[in-house]
């Protein structure tokens, strides 16, 4: 049997404001395989970003335990859950979070400079990247010379730089054209038939029909599975 690369037990995240309790997330519990290739849906506010956050160990849950790679995460400090986000898994945003003064290169490599490779190592595996993703002949680019295709391309290339085995991707085409988005949908696949654990985070039913699985979320609750 496949194992589990993450598994959420019992997540509960709450927002206090004043009197009022905000339940992002209502006790989920889910496991989520090795290469596997998953969708979480739901309307705005259904907890489908904060799952994501807390996936990624930039949020913490407010009871419950996420395991990654079964590692409880709960029990890490500070440098060994940056360690974890830095090795483990690559981040992609809609709205790619890019250096503006940096070029192609520059931002894939950016990854790399905590992780103690020498310049030349992170020159090697960044060009290697961007090729990946088709933008060799793009590495001397800045951001705001290329499209928002060849912008997401860069992101991806950036997530995959230290070979981490999960891939979040939070509504990755939501900034994108119809035909582009459907570009950026085949590198996902490709991604995934590599063998890395992809999760997207998306409203769009014709985003996630490209995934294996969905996972819809309403009022902080898993409501289907499928």
């Amino acid at each position: 049997m496949t194992e589990a690369v993450i598994s959420l037990d019992a997540i509960k995240k709450y927002y206090y404001m004043g009197e009022f309790t905000i339940r992002a997330l209502d006790g989920v519990s889910m496991e989520i395989k090795r290469g596997e290739y998953t969708a979480i849906m739901g309307p705005s506010g259904s907890g489908k970003s904060t799952m994501m956050h807390l996936v990624g160990c930039l949020d913490s849950p407010t009871e419950g335990i996420i395991y990654i790679e079964q590692e409880d995460t709960s029990e890490l400090g500070e440098n060994d859950l940056a360690y974890l986000r830095n090795a483990k898994i690559g981040f992609v945003f809609q709205q790619f979070n890019l250096l503006s003064k940096m070029n192609a290169l520059d931002n894939v490599m950016t990854p790399l400079m905590y992780a103690g490779y020498s310049y030349r190592e992170r020159v090697e595996i960044a060009e290697h990247a961007l090729e990946q993703v088709g933008l060799g002949d793009r590495m001397k680019h800045r951001p705001n010379e290329l499209s928002g295709g060849q912008k997401q391309r860069i992101a991806i290339a950036r997530a995959l730089v230290n070979d981490p085995a999960i891939i979040l991707a939070d509504e990755p085409t939501g900034a994108l054209d119809t035909v582009t988005g459907e570009q950026i949908m085949d590198l996902f696949e490709q991604i995934n038939e590599q063998g890395r654990t992809v999760i997207m985070v998306t409203h769009d039913p014709e985003v996630s029909s490209r995934c294996r699985r969905a996972v819809h979320l309403r009022d902080g609750k898993i409501v289907e599975d499928i």
